[in-house]
């Protein structure tokens, strides 16, 4: 079982470098003074979110990025899963598919009513994970979203 860590101050070093692989992965500019600005206050503790480092705390093998929300339609706390990256070098073994799993378990303990995930497409390497994992698609659903 893949051990996770909530990441804190600190851990910076650690994250960074996958946050910079997972974003060039996924096509994004992003600038590493952006990177800092956006999860400094998830690591300092602020209740929108939480990162999960994944594996040895020396030799993180990946992360996982959650934003809080609340629900009406959900009853209570809601979460996004807002990013989600295993190094390429050791996907493949189930690691991607445990996170999915291991988050939902771990954070409904504290609440947590429902946690959603967005992916490029029904084929796509996450969809197949997801559903493996016990996530349906919501019927009848169309996702929007306006940046700022």
């Amino acid at each position: 079982m893949t051990v996770l860590h909530l990441a804190r101050e600190g851990d910076e070093t650690r994250l960074l470098p996958m946050l910079r692989a997972c974003h060039t992965e996924l096509g994004l500019q992003s600038e590493e003074w952006a990177l800092r600005e956006a999860m400094t206050p998830i690591l300092e503790g602020a209740p929108y979110g939480a990162i999960y480092i994944a594996g040895p705390a020396r030799a993180p093998i990946g992360y996982a990025a959650i934003s809080f929300g609340w629900s009406l339609v959900a009853g209570g706390l809601s979460a996004e899963l807002d990013e989600i990256w295993v190094r390429p070098a050791i996907r493949g073994r189930g690691i991607g598919g445990e996170l999915l799993s291991t988050l939902p378990r771990a954070l409904s303990a504290a609440g947590l009513r429902r946690l959603r995930l967005q992916v490029p497409g029904p084929d796509h390497a996450l969809a197949r994970l997801a559903r493996a994992a016990g996530y349906r698609t919501t019927e009848g659903a169309l996702s929007f979203s306006r940046a700022f």
